[in-house]
């Protein structure tokens, strides 16, 4: 059963870092809730649409720090929603690292045409 959404929104992860799995959903929740605030300020009828769509995410890799940055740079680039995590530093990576980028709510095509080359997570 497929269906198509309207909204989406898109969780990506550094793979280089090696962190564990619980230290991703961990990133990749506060990349979530960091740009879904980011849309709700920014552009209130994305956020609207895509809480009554049913929050649609999608969790994706990038190998290194240099591709993550430039996902961000385009998605602002691009006027997307955007939140670029960066770690406190208080378990498995030093302070400062740069670990995931969430990018919408928006609009699925536009975020699509963002990351859709980019393995699934």
């Amino acid at each position: 059963m497929s269906q198509e959404f309207a909204y989406k929104q898109a969780l990506i992860i550094r793979l280089d870092l090696k962190i564990g799995r619980g230290k991703i959903a961990v990133q990749c929740s506060h990349a979530a809730v960091g740009a879904a605030e980011d849309a709700r300020t920014r552009f209130p009828q994305w956020w609207k649409g895509w809480l009554g769509d049913g929050q649609r995410k999608i969790a994706l890799k990038v190998p290194d720090l240099d591709a993550l940055l430039n996902l961000e740079n385009n998605a602002r680039r691009n006027r997307l929603p955007v939140c670029l995590v960066r770690d406190r530093g208080l378990t498995q990576v030093p302070p400062d690292t740069v670990t995931c980028v969430g990018i919408g709510p928006a609009p699925s095509n536009l975020v699509d045409n963002l990351t859709g080359d980019l393995a699934l997570l």
